[in-house]
Formats: C-alpha cells, sequence, structure tokens
C-alpha cells in the first residue's frame, strides 16, 4: 500500500488509521483525515462522499510523509502548521503550544468580565502574559473591538508566531508584543491580566502523552514541583501593574484550585475569588476581581 500511488482515498485512510493505531495515537482516523484533507486541499466531507476516488497523485508522497510523522507522535498541529481556536485559525510551530480546546473557557471567562465591567465603546487594556501562539491574545482583540491588547511571552521566537497571528486576523493595529519575564516590561498597566502560564507539577510530567513530552516547549508546560511556580510569581507582581477595579484570570490545572487561591487572597486581600469549571466539570479557570 505504501508504494502504491492509485489507491482509493478510503484505502488511504483505512492504511493510514491502522499505522497511527499501532503507533498509539489516540484519534487515529481523525487524525488520518486531517491530514490527507490538508494534502489534498479538500474538507473532510469531502473524503466521505469521495471514498472510492483516487487520491491525488501530487497529494500521496506528502500523505505518506505526514503520516510517517504522526506515527513517531508528532502533534498533527505542528504537521500542518495550524489550529482552530475559537473560530479562528492559528498558525502553530513546535516554538508554541499547540491551542487546546479547555483554553476557550479562559477566553469565554476574560469576554463576560469585560462585558460586564465595561462599556460596549470603553477601552479595555489587557496583557495576556505567557502569550506563546498569541490565541488568547487575539481571539480577546478579535472579540472586542476596544481593547487594547498587549501579548508577552519571555520566547521570542514564540512572539514572531504571536505577530503572525496577530497580522493574519487583523488585529496587530491593537496590539503590542513585547519580550517580557512575565510583567517585568509590562508597559502599562491594564484592566484585566489574563494568563495560560505552565502549571504542569513534575510528578506529572512523566505520565503524559507523548506528543506534550517529547515535542511541545517543556518550559511553556512544567510549572515546579506542584506546578504553580509562574502563577504564584505572576499574583505576587499583580497588584502593581492592575488599574482600580482590575481583574486577573488564570488558567489552572485539576486540583490547583485551592493553592490559587490561597496565593490570591495573599495579594488580593480584597478581591473577590471565583473558580470555573470546564465541559468536564474540572476547575480550570480561576477570576481574582478588585473592588
Amino acid at each position: 500500500m505504501a508504494d502504491n500511488t492509485t489507491c482509493s482515498i478510503q484505502e488511504a485512510l483505512v492504511w493510514a488509521t491502522e499505522r497511527l493505531a499501532t503507533a498509539g495515537c489516540e484519534t487515529p482516523r481523525l487524525d488520518a483525515e486531517i491530514l490527507l484533507c490538508e494534502c489534498a486541499g479538500v474538507e473532510r466531507a469531502y473524503l466521505l462522499a469521495h471514498g472510492n476516488d483516487a487520491v491525488p497523485t501530487d497529494a500521496w508522497p506528502q500523505f505518506q510523509a505526514w503520516v510517517a510523522r504522526r506515527e513517531k507522535r508528532e502533534p498533527v498541529a505542528y504537521i500542518t502548521g495550524h489550529r482552530e481556536f475559537y473560530g479562528l485559525d492559528f498558525v502553530v510551530t513546535p516554538a508554541v503550544l499547540v491551542p487546546r480546546p479547555e483554553t476557550e473557557h479562559l477566553v469565554d471567562e476574560v469576554l463576560a468580565l469585560a462585558r460586564a465591567r465595561y462599556r460596549a465603546n470603553q477601552t479595555i487594556l489587557i496583557a495576556d502574559v505567557g502569550t506563546g501562539s498569541g490565541a488568547i491574545a487575539v481571539a480577546l482583540a478579535a472579540h472586542l473591538p476596544h481593547a487594547q491588547v498587549c501579548a508577552l511571552d519571555a520566547s521570542r521566537e514564540a512572539l514572531e508566531v504571536a505577530w503572525r497571528n496577530a497580522d493574519k486576523h487583523g488585529v496587530l493595529g491593537r496590539m503590542c508584543l513585547v519580550q517580557s519575564d512575565l510583567l517585568e516590561h509590562l508597559p502599562w498597566s491594564v484592566d484585566i491580566l489574563v494568563a495560560n502560564l505552565p502549571y504542569v507539577a513534575d510528578e506529572e510530567w512523566p505520565a503524559l502523552a507523548p506528543e506534550i513530552r517529547f515535542h511541545e516547549p517543556a518550559h511553556a508546560l512544567r510549572g515546579g514541583a506542584n506546578g504553580l511556580d509562574l502563577i504564584r510569581r505572576l499574583l505576587g507582581q499583580a497588584p502593581a501593574h492592575l488599574r482600580p477595579g482590575g481583574a486577573v484570570v488564570l488558567e489552572i490545572g485539576a486540583g490547583q484550585a485551592a493553592g490559587v487561591r490561597r496565593a490570591a487572597q495573599a495579594a488580593f486581600p480584597d478581591a473577590h475569588i471565583r473558580v470555573a469549571q470546564d465541559y468536564a466539570g474540572l476547575d480550570r479557570v480561576v477570576v481574582v476581581q478588585t473592588p
């Protein structure tokens, strides 16, 4: 099969699915379909409707190569070079984390907060700390047309990806991108601090999937002994960078709500602190609202 350049779409998908399943990929059929769609330049519905059609000759070599990469557990988003997040398509490279669906809850909370506390035409100053691909920052700028968003990251390579995504979605004019260790170089105080910082505890690291451990940037995932090192540092810095009545919105891992709440209370004794769950019922977002 691997050397046959005239196989049908269905045969190609069966071949790829079997290889990816053997390699331990969690969603082998879906992965195969996504990769073939990218190679052939078609939508997934086309694969279902044209299963007996031959795979385009020029798509077959690339599809073989991409399946081989996925067999080594390289994330699909790194292979294709992009990933959807919050209804937008983002450029993704190995310099940044692959945007996760659960992080959309973080965007939901910030949008709800902004719309509840600020007038529709009021300028809102937002900082996205540890922006990575810029997915959070760009999604917020796209949905809050009066927001000014500062995207910060310690990695210059990540900021280059974020710049490409901000430009791609037409929000670059309302964003600044700053290389910074957390809030060290934040140029102005903000109304909302949002962050999806590394929060994987050291003891959790060995159990993570190969896609994460061997391909995604570890510095963007690992948060120290209990996963809270950077979150605590950020909360310690936050009071000096937040405007009166501002808020901090953080993504957290399961089981971290109590620790993050304590750190938030220490930084903001008078704040209202709320924990929001994701669709799986796991604690996912901590919202710290100052008076």
